[in-house]
């Protein structure tokens, strides 16, 4: 609600006689809502510019006024469609704290799909879900696949397919996801200390130069570097605990743990992980 608030005080403090001239503030623009916030409504206090109270002659045609303001600011179907993205888009926000600028950025990516006739055929959500994943791709947020569709109570298949979609007509290049960034987010929802965090982050930036890293999705990249961090600090947090924090199984985290131990002697696995196949269960 607060997001949506107008302003109305003055932007700077002013003593002259021209005062109320400067003042321009007001409910800011957004491309986050079917109208950009430029549209007016009539309001509901029965009241005239005066701040007199309406007589009960006319308070029967102020609210069919009413009615008819708002059909006419949702009667077309381009804003009832995009009003119900944008309520979604809303909700979405809320569950996964999402900030204005990513918010703002899938808006304008579901604008430029709507003006392409991309909505036919496909369900708003699995859209709208499409260019919150790219948006935050985009912007370099970690925030994955399964985050959106859990947020969104949609199939990640669905997801999917409109983002392949997306990447095609709308010709986006999507920046690789930053590993660093990935392990920052599993070390908190792991609950991991920051001594663990800041070991992690050292043997990723060892790791950069030596190339074992390309072709492994990053989350699950990010989620062995962290199990390796905790076996050399002494932790007793399991593959399970790692995996479940990063959304990845624990056989893709033992596989890259093999990897590690195999091709990167300038880092002492052996110490940390056992050669034999491990089983923390």
């Amino acid at each position: 609600m607060s997001d949506k608030a107008s302003e109305t005080r003055a932007e700077w403090r002013d003593f002259g006689s021209e005062s109320e001239k400067r003042i321009r503030t007001g409910r800011h623009t957004s491309l986050a809502r079917h109208d950009m916030g430029l549209s007016t409504t009539i309001g509901k206090t029965n009241r005239d510019a005066s701040g007199r109270l309406i007589d009960a002659e006319n308070r029967h045609m102020i609210d069919r006024l009413r009615v008819w303001d708002h059909r006419i600011q949702l009667g077309a179907p381009s804003e009832r469609g995009l009003t119900k993205a944008f309520d979604e888009l809303n909700r979405t926000r809320v569950k996964l704290s999402l900030s204005e600028t990513m918010v703002e950025k899938a808006a304008y990516l579901y604008r430029k799909a709507y003006e392409r006739k991309l909505v036919r055929g496909r369900s708003i959500s699995s859209l709208l879900g499409a260019c919150i994943y790219l948006a935050c791709r985009e912007l370099d947020t970690p925030i994955t696949l399964k985050d959106i569709t859990a947020a969104g109570n949609i199939k990640r298949r669905d997801v999917s397919r409109s983002y392949r979609l997306l990447l095609t007509e709308l010709d986006i290049k999507v920046p690789l996801v930053d590993p660093m960034r990935c392990v920052a987010k599993i070390a908190n929802k792991a609950q991991l200390n920051e001594r663990i965090l800041r070991q992690a982050l050292s043997l990723m930036r060892d790791v950069a130069g030596t190339g074992v890293q390309v072709g492994k999705a990053p989350m699950c990249f990010a989620a062995t570097v962290l199990y390796i961090a905790c076996r050399k600090s002494g932790s007793n947090i399991t593959q399970r605990n790692i995996a479940e924090a990063a959304g990845v199984t624990e056989v893709s985290i033992r596989n890259r743990v093999r990897e590690f131990t195999k091709g990167l002697d300038s880092i002492d696995t052996t110490t940390a992980v056992p050669s034999s196949p491990i089983s923390d269960a």
